[in-house]
């Protein structure tokens, strides 16, 4: 079973149909227990950091969070869910993360925003098990005005050109993180949940 996190900021019942759709079991939850007993958790988003993080704690759930990722389950963050994982944020002024990876969440400068559309991600070689199925370059959804920026490039599994090269995805052990929507990206995006599903 999957547990995908309702704390009241995202797109969840895309993201609950997309993994249908690939035949895994998932439920959208905001309980301690059932994320806790979950075989995998995934966490959604759209938004800032800051009201984001106030409504995990609100509901209890950061340190379950960090628990089932201590635990070594399978975790992915989409869009604002990838963010959280990181230590800290300038959307809003300044906000505290997960602080699971190391590194910040920056704004886009001198380019319009947000970064909306379909764009290309070249898979990095952390990310073959993320891009499994799926070739370098495939084009996916994103929609954001901020991007992560890790201490350690190593975790970098996708490349994205937005005037800039920045991180559109990241891998570390049993942690994936994707910038773009999976839910939203037809295709290429199923086939990336259809292999998160099958982590074990």
């Amino acid at each position: 079973m999957i547990a995908i996190i309702d704390y009241g900021m995202g797109n969840l019942r895309s993201v609950h149909k997309a993994f249908e759709a690939v035949g895994a079991q998932a439920q959208v939850t905001s309980k301690v227990g059932d994320i806790l007993q979950a075989d995998k958790v995934v966490l959604p988003g759209v938004g800032a950091m800051g009201p984001a993080m106030q409504k995990l704690q609100e509901l209890a759930l950061t340190g379950p969070i960090r628990r089932v990722i201590q635990d070594g389950k399978p975790f992915l963050g989409i869009c604002l869910g990838l963010q959280l994982l990181f230590e800290r944020s300038s959307e809003g002024g300044f906000a505290e993360g997960l602080k699971i990876l190391k590194g910040s969440v920056e704004r886009f400068t001198a380019l319009k925003v947000p970064h909306m559309g379909w764009n290309q991600i070249q898979a990095q070689p952390c990310g073959t098990k993320l891009f499994e199925g799926l070739s370098s370059g495939e084009n996916v959804y994103f929609c954001h005005s901020y991007f992560v920026k890790p201490q350690d490039n190593s975790i970098a599994a996708g490349i994205t050109n937005y005037g800039i090269d920045f991180v559109s995805a990241v891998v570390r052990d049993n942690v994936w993180g994707v910038q773009f929507h999976p839910e939203k990206s037809q295709k290429a995006g199923l086939q990336i949940l259809k292999n998160f599903a099958e982590q074990k």
